[in-house]
């Protein structure tokens, strides 16, 4: 950051388009150049609960009913802030990564917002889609308004809509605004088209297991391989006849350990972390405890090959699953099932277990699954071999699942540095 003309601020990001290398440094100006309040409501009643919006960190400005299912509008609309496409809509809502609230454009329809939002548009200096991405990045968002915003007694936000627009951003002119716009948006559309291919890679494969397991109250699926397709039925059976139920253990604070250790200790948010990153094998522990401890403790380690997932608890609802990698520990939170030799294919009791709803098992207020029940939930099996075989089968299409996650990580990560070389140091973080 340097000073410009008459004191100015400036900054010099360092990636430009060729076009503007030899353009005038930005500029740090109020984002009240960039923006004005709009004040428009819906007095005539012109839209009503059909096109009300919601803002999402992850979705940005939507239609409210398609993003949430439904609408919470009010019984009236009329007091309701309309938004054009292309309006800015900052939202006094905290969230976890954003507390001060979020800034999105609305690239969608036109509809209305609650009271509870402020509605912005673009000047002649400012371009709606540059200043979206520019508040994409937390860093960004999180700073700018920080200081501006005051919370309440019950975390809500204390700032006028024209305070908002009180802070300072560097930004260049409107043209070049205009260009990393475009740029930006094109590795969105990219990062979207691959968002697509996992999650219709995912739907292929939640049809394939429909298919490759009974439904309830069948002892055969209806979709086997050619050479078990004169094979016998399935057994019906109970959980304990082929797994083997493993229980977590509770861990005192002082014994959790740290980033290194002998021995992983999973937790649920271990869990939920794998899964969320598109994988199955559980290879990341925030703890690990060494082998003192595990004596201290007088623990068992969980084998290689354990299917892990929530016993207790919301998590129980997210049905997520993971396969553990190492011998290993698991606090309280978390039980584990494994094959008995002989009888079963590990990853065909993944498979298996991923199928089983265990929030249909819970009970308690706070709902937890006790072993006793789990080992006597239902399940449908065929032979040792046939087992492997569907077992291959789901892993390759994992293995394609992750390979088509991993390159939408890649283009994530890659716009990530992009937006790093394309706004000053200042703005990134960095």
């Amino acid at each position: 950051m340097s000073m410009g003309k008459q004191g100015v601020k400036t900054a010099v990001p360092k990636l430009r388009f060729p076009e503007f290398r030899h353009s005038e440094a930005w500029e740090l100006k109020k984002l009240s150049c960039f923006l004005v309040e709009q004040k428009k409501r819906n007095k005539n009643l012109s839209f009503g609960p059909q096109e009300v919006l919601s803002v999402s960190g992850e979705h940005g400005c939507v239609n409210q009913i398609e993003l949430l299912g439904r609408s919470y509008a009010g019984v009236s609309l009329a007091n309701y802030h309309v938004v054009e496409t292309g309006d800015i809509v900052y939202t006094k809502s905290p969230l976890k990564r954003n507390p001060f609230g979020i800034i999105k454009e609305n690239k969608g329809k036109p509809g209305v917002v609650s009271t509870l939002y402020a509605v912005y548009r673009t000047t002649v200096f400012g371009n709606p889609a540059f200043l979206d991405h520019y508040f994409s990045g937390d860093y960004n968002l999180n700073s700018y308004l920080q200081p501006i915003v005051r919370k309440g007694a019950k975390n809500d936000m204390k700032v006028s809509n024209a305070a908002v627009l009180a802070g300072e951003v560097f930004a260049p002119e409107v043209e070049e605004q205009k260009k990393i716009a475009d740029f930006l948006t094109s590795l969105d559309d990219l990062i979207s088209v691959q968002v697509l291919k996992v999650e219709a890679l995912k739907v292929h494969k939640r049809g394939l297991m429909q298919e490759l397991f009974p439904r309830e109250g069948e002892a055969s699926p209806r979709l086997r391989f050619p050479e078990f397709s004169n094979a016998s039925g399935w057994t019906l059976g109970k959980a304990s006849d082929i797994i083997d139920v493993l229980q977590g253990y509770g861990f005192p604070e002082r014994l959790q350990g740290g980033r290194e250790g002998n021995f992983p200790f999973y937790k649920v948010s271990d869990i939920s972390a794998c899964v969320d990153a598109g994988g199955i094998l559980l290879d990341k522990a925030n703890n690990h405890i060494d082998a003192d401890v595990l004596e201290e403790l007088r623990a068992k380690l969980m084998p290689i090959g354990s299917t892990v997932f929530a016993k207790i608890g919301e998590a129980i609802r997210s049905n997520k699953r993971a396969i553990t990698s190492r011998p290993c520990l698991v606090d309280n939170n978390v039980a584990g099932v494994k094959a008995i030799t002989g009888l079963a294919h590990d990853r065909f009791v993944y498979y298996m277990w991923c199928q089983i709803p265990l929030i249909e098992y819970a009970g308690g207020v706070v709902p937890a699954v006790k072993k006793s029940l789990m080992e006597q939930i239902p399940v449908c099996y065929p032979k040792f071999d046939e087992q492997q075989r569907i077992a291959d089968f789901l892993s390759s299409l994992d293995a394609k699942i992750a390979a088509e996650f991993d390159q939408l990580a890649a283009l994530r990560t890659h716009k990530k540095g992009l937006m790093q070389q394309l706004f000053p140091l200042s703005e990134v973080g960095l």
